[in-house]
């Protein structure tokens, strides 16, 4: 087993990628959508256009991901990502041509596809081959406080600074967190010849293409509420400039979220886990438009907040021990469900928007999505899924 401070150190690296991947390049477009909106003369249908771009190039991303194998040239696009995180964002303000939005936002979602899955994929290598426990938990708690970081951010500078120099900002801190997660996470050591190979557990076809179905859906219910909480929020009356505390609420449960739902995970079994956590999320998505309230909204924001991480850390952990040999190729084609989703859901909310006036319609297909998706995993529960830490209550790989 490795050194615990060496441990502590690839953990820490995976959480500070995925507050800059995640956090900085992804959600900080959230909370400076309205601002952008209203000073940048960006339409709700073009807001909704530029999340699906970036949700574009998750899934090219997640498709590269998946066709990849050899360890070195992950590490190589992993640290490619972090330096793209930075560009993008720092791109994002230096502009206010819609087309060039349109490529930084894409190029963004390649930099999280590189954090997301190379990178957790990297990680979870490690753990594996040092004999620690399989589990991404820790590691993706830098999504919530990704989230933390930027609703605070925004709230300090929007009194201070305009748009652009907001995005500025938040890139000098990304360049911060870009050294130790670029250095803290060990250069993949190539396989002795004589080594081992870890044996994989690939899962019952049917029971796969239940589990895809069901991604695919927790993809819509996830990116329409992550993209447009902020605007929603400000939107609904009484709760004027609230939506960026709903947003730091919702950060605030997400960033313990994945270590809950992995304790729950080894207690219950993975699929409960799924289930409950894909029920609870259901709830979170409806609550703010059922009563424009700022109770009902801000528990609405912890439902949310404190499934949608658990959720994705919950599959992606799966990912490891179905394929314990080549976990990114099955986060990888996991992904591509879920980003296909992603790509699909914001353009048609930012539609919906524009049409209705209100967010409403596009939560509610959001959560009847996540029905869905939490009665295709009921029924997945009912086949064999082939692979024993799915029902273990602590297994260690």
């Amino acid at each position: 087993m490795a050194d615990p401070v060496q441990r502590y150190k690839v953990l820490t690296a995976g959480v500070l990628n995925l507050i800059l991947v995640m956090g900085i390049s992804r959600f900080s477009y959230t909370p400076l959508l309205p601002v952008m909106q209203e000073s940048a003369g960006l339409g709700p249908a073009e807001g909704g256009w530029l999340a699906s771009i970036n949700y574009l190039g998750y899934l090219v991303g997640a498709i590269v991901a998946s066709m990849i194998s050899d360890l070195a040239l992950k590490d190589r696009l992993y640290r490619i990502g972090l330096v793209a995180a930075l560009v993008t964002t720092a791109g994002m303000g230096l502009t206010e041509n819609i087309w060039l939005w349109a490529i930084f936002r894409f190029l963004a979602g390649l930099s999280c596809a590189a954090g997301m899955l190379i990178g957790s994929g990297l990680v979870l290598n490690w753990l594996i081959r040092n004999n620690h426990r399989s589990e991404l938990g820790i590691q993706f708690s830098g999504v919530g406080l990704g989230m933390i970081l930027c609703a605070v951010a925004v709230e300090l500078m929007s009194s201070v600074f305009d748009w652009r120099q907001q995005w500025l900002v938040l890139t000098a801190i990304g360049a911060v967190i870009l050294v130790p997660a670029w250095g803290w996470l060990p250069r993949p050591e190539p396989v002795p010849a004589n080594h081992q190979a870890m044996k994989d557990s690939p899962p019952d076809p049917v029971f796969l293409k239940l589990f895809t179905i069901a991604y695919f859906c927790a993809g819509i219910g996830y990116v329409v509420s992550a993209t447009f909480i902020v605007a929603l929020v400000d939107e609904l009356p009484g709760l004027e400039g609230k939506g960026v505390w709903a947003f730091l609420v919702m950060g605030l449960a997400a960033a313990p979220s994945a270590i809950l739902w992995d304790l729950i995970a080894r207690r219950f079994g993975t699929l409960n886990a799924l289930i409950a956590a894909s029920l609870l999320q259901t709830a979170g998505i409806l609550l703010p438009v059922i009563e424009p309230s700022i109770l009902l909204t801000m528990l609405g924001a912890i439902l949310f907040g404190g499934t949608f991480v658990g959720i994705v850390c919950l599959v992606l952990t799966m990912a490891g021990r179905f394929y314990p040999s080549r976990p990114a190729k099955f986060m990888g084609k996991m992904t591509i469900s879920f980003g296909s989703a992603q790509i699909i859901a914001p353009a048609i909310t930012g539609l919906l928007r524009e049409y209705n006036g209100d967010y409403a319609a596009g939560l509610y297909a959001a959560a009847a999505a996540m029905l869905a998706g939490s009665v295709l995993l009921l029924m997945a529960r009912s086949r064999k899924p082939g692979v024993k830490p799915l029902v273990a209550t602590d297994v260690k790989l």
